[in-house]
């Protein structure tokens, strides 16, 4: 590997200390380096105007923050199907590979090639609204449709591949990848799954009774989500957030489709430790 593009969270990075160890570093070893904030890069350039110029020398990707620095990353250079390496300045950093004391050590790796690729599943989203208008969005954590407005619960219809599967009275409702598994869902009581199955994941977000649980699903199962009309015929309003963006409102009459989408994300390897040792250190970290 010689060309690197470096995303910067800044609020965890002050004043970019790290980000320009990392680029003396590398640019010491003769490597090519481009320091991309979550704004602008150091340059002023759009995020565009980069995603063109990197297309074909970025061979890496490191992301400086923690989970939800790696989530607007991806989101922010979608154009780029490179992979990443996360470094932790976060706090649990779950997607996260290398803590900074370890970054010397990380970036010989990374020159040395002694790395392994993961590839992780994505979701696509499609929202059609009852008045036939239509939004599309993705996402690699989740897609988490939950109420708006009033603190009463919402109800929300579950198919499968064409089929009802269950109703859901809750605050709302969170579809995931096992990437994401580690993210609002476990906060919810959703069940954790490594990083590199291939599954689905749809867990209610505070309901309102017993008998609702998590529903674990094929990779190829199609979900759609309905929102159905309220008690004594009011109408329902919903959001649906996309890795905690992209928010969109939706209302009684409404309906959103997840399925695996074509798109994956791949993640950069160097530990030799798998991934139930991490879940281990992490959960008793808290």
């Amino acid at each position: 590997m010689k060309h690197f593009l470096i995303y910067t969270n800044i609020h965890k990075d002050k004043d970019l200390a790290l980000t320009g160890h990392i680029k003396a570093f590398l640019e010491e070893r003769q490597c090519s380096v481009h320091v991309l904030t979550q704004e602008t890069d150091e340059e002023g350039s759009t995020q565009e105007e980069i995603s063109r110029q990197l297309k074909t020398k970025a061979d890496c990707m490191l992301v400086l923050g923690g989970d939800g620095t790696i989530l607007r990353a991806v989101r922010d250079v979608k154009e780029l199907n490179i992979p990443i390496l996360g470094v932790n300045l976060g706090t649990l950093g779950y997607m996260t590979e290398v803590e900074p004391e370890q970054i010397d050590e990380a970036l010989e790796q990374l020159l040395r090639g002694d790395v392994e690729y993961e590839r992780r599943m994505m979701l696509w989203a499609v929202a059609k609204t009852a008045e036939g208008g239509q939004q599309e969005q993705w996402a690699l954590n989740d897609v988490v449709i939950s109420r708006r407005g009033s603190l009463q619960m919402n109800d929300f219809n579950i198919y499968v591949n064409g089929q009802f599967l269950k109703k859901y009275s809750a605050d709302g409702v969170i579809i995931t990848t096992p990437t994401g598994s580690t993210g609002y869902n476990l906060s919810a009581g959703g069940p954790i799954a490594a990083p590199e199955t291939k599954l689905l994941m749809i867990t209610p977000i505070c309901p309102h009774t017993f008998n609702q649980r998590s529903i674990i699903l094929s990779p190829d199962d199609k979900i759609v989500v309905e929102i159905p009309g309220g008690r004594e015929g009011k109408v329902q309003e919903v959001e649906a957030s996309f890795d905690g963006n992209g928010q969109m409102h939706l209302h009684t009459g409404d309906a959103i489709t997840i399925t695996k989408s074509e798109k994956e994300v791949i993640f950069l390897k160097l530990n030799k430790i798998n991934f139930l040792e991490i879940l281990s250190r992490k959960m008793s970290e808290n």
